[in-house]
C-alpha cells in the first residue's frame, strides 16, 4: 500500500484532482473548486463538494491543516474516497473533501504557513486578550529557543537537552507538555505560534464551515494529523466542544483509542478547528447537530524519550526556520528527524496507520448512519 503516500505536494494535489472524474461518474454534479493563494498562486486550496439532495447530513474530510501532516493525510483520503466514499448515501448525505488546507506547509514540509503560524492555533473566536494566554510558554522559550543560526548537531542537542531537563524540573512533564503545546500568541519567532489575526487560509476554511453548517442539518467533520500519541496507534480526538467520556464514544464507535483533548487525556488547544465548530454552531447555527474530530497517528510515541525526542525534533526545526542554519550540514539531520517525525518511513508503520483509519472510519460512518 505504500503508493497511496505521495511524494510531493504536486503528485497529492494531482491525486486529487483526478477524484472527480471518478465521483462525477456516480454523482455528476460533484465539483472541483480552488483557491489560489494570494502570495504563491502556484500552490492551492482545492476541495471537491457533491450536495445532497435534501441537504440533511454532510460529511466533511480535510488535510493539511498542519501542511507536512498532509502527506499522511493524503492516503487516508485516498483510503475514504476508494473503500467509503462509494457506500455513502447521497441522497441524504453531502460531501465535502478539502486537500491541503496548508499547501505552503506540505510544499515545504513544514507544519506552519509561510508567515510562519501554526493554523491550528488560528482559529480564533475572539482576539481581544489572547496575547496573554498560555503564560507558562514564556518560560518554555527562554529555555529552549537560541536566536542564532543552528550550529553542530552535537552541540545543538547538548543545549536543548540541558534546557529540556530545566522545563522539566520546574513544569514538571504534563506542565511542560501543556505549556508548549497547547498555542500562544506573543511569540511569532516561537513554535505553535497562532498568530495575531486570521490567516487567508483559516479565513477560507471558515467560510466553508459556515456554508456547511447554513445548509445541511448535520456535520460529520474528520481532520487528518500526525505525530502525538502512541507509535504505529492511531488515536480519535475530540475537542472540548463534543459531549461524552471518551470511554462512552470508544464504545460506540468500536475504536479503542478516544481522547479529548484536555491535559490528563491529550492536551489543551487554543484556536483548535475542530472546536470551532462547535463555537460557530452555538454562536450562529444553534440546532444543527456537529461532531468534529482528528485522526492523531503517534510516529515516535509517548515514552518520556520519545515525548524529549518530538520536543527536539520541534524546537531544532523551529530554530532552523527562524535562524537558518551555519552550513548545509548542520541543517540535514535536524530537517531529517523533523520530517520522520510527521511522515513516517517505516511501510510497517504505514501499513498500521491506514488499518486504523479503515477500522475508525467503518465505526464513525457507521455510527452516525452515513453509508447507505
Amino acid at each position: 500500500m505504500s503508493g497511496v503516500f505521495p511524494a510531493s505536494y504536486e503528485e497529492s494535489r494531482a491525486r486529487f484532482r483526478g477524484y472527480l472524474d471518478g465521483i462525477q461518474d456516480r454523482w455528476p454534479g460533484a465539483r472541483l473548486e480552488s483557491h489560489a493563494l494570494e502570495d504563491e498562486p502556484g500552490l492551492s486550496i482545492d476541495w471537491i463538494t457533491v450536495d445532497a439532495a435534501d441537504r440533511r447530513r454532510l460529511v466533511v474530510f480535510s488535510t493539511g491543516l498542519h501542511g507536512i501532516e498532509g502527506y499522511v493525510g493524503a492516503a487516508m483520503l485516498d483510503l475514504l474516497v476508494a473503500e467509503f466514499v462509494p457506500r455513502l448515501d447521497l441522497r441524504e448525505t453531502g460531501l465535502l473533501l478539502i486537500h491541503p488546507i496548508n499547501p505552503w506547509g506540505m510544499a515545504h514540509r513544514r507544519r506552519c504557513n509561510a508567515n510562519h503560524i501554526d493554523l491550528n492555533r488560528n482559529f480564533v473566536a475572539r482576539w481581544d486578550g489572547l496575547s496573554q494566554a498560555n503564560p507558562a510558554f514564556d518560560r518554555v522559550l527562554a529555555l529552549l529557543h537560541r536566536p542564532q543560526p543552528l550550529g553542530s548537531w552535537t552541540a545543538a542537542n547538548l543545549r536543548f537537552l540541558l534546557g529540556a531537563a530545566r522545563l522539566m524540573l520546574e513544569l514538571g512533564v504534563t506542565g511542560g507538555r501543556n505549556a508548549i503545546l497547547a498555542g500562544q500568541y506573543r511569540h511569532a519567532e516561537g513554535f505553535y505560534y497562532g498568530g495575531s489575526g486570521v490567516q487567508e487560509e483559516t479565513r477560507l476554511l471558515i467560510g466553508l464551515m459556515e456554508q456547511a453548517l447554513a445548509n445541511y442539518e448535520q456535520i460529520v467533520h474528520l481532520d487528518m494529523h500526525t505525530g502525538y500519541g502512541p507509535r504505529r496507534r492511531m488515536s480519535i480526538v475530540h475537542p472540548l466542544g463534543e459531549a461524552g467520556s471518551s470511554s462512552d464514544w470508544a464504545r460506540n464507535l468500536g475504536y479503542p483509542r478516544v481522547v479529548r483533548t484536555d491535559p490528563q487525556e491529550f492536551y489543551t488547544i487554543l484556536g483548535d478547528m475542530t472546536d470551532y465548530w462547535y463555537q460557530l454552531r452555538e454562536a450562529r447555527f444553534p440546532g444543527r447537530l456537529v461532531y468534529a474530530a482528528s485522526f492523531e497517528f503517534g510516529t515516535f510515541g509517548d515514552s518520556l524519550a520519545a515525548q524529549i525526542r518530538s520536543l527536539r525534533a520541534s524546537v531544532l526545526q523551529n530554530q532552523l526556520e527562524v535562524c537558518g542554519a551555519s552550513n548545509r550540514a548542520a541543517a540535514e539531520r535536524p530537517r531529517r528527524e523533523y520530517e520522520e517525525q510527521y511522515y513516517p518511513t517505516d511501510p510497517a508503520w504505514r501499513d498500521m496507520a491506514l488499518a486504523d483509519a479503515r477500522q475508525a472510519f467503518q465505526g464513525i460512518l457507521g455510527y452516525h448512519r452515513l453509508m447507505a
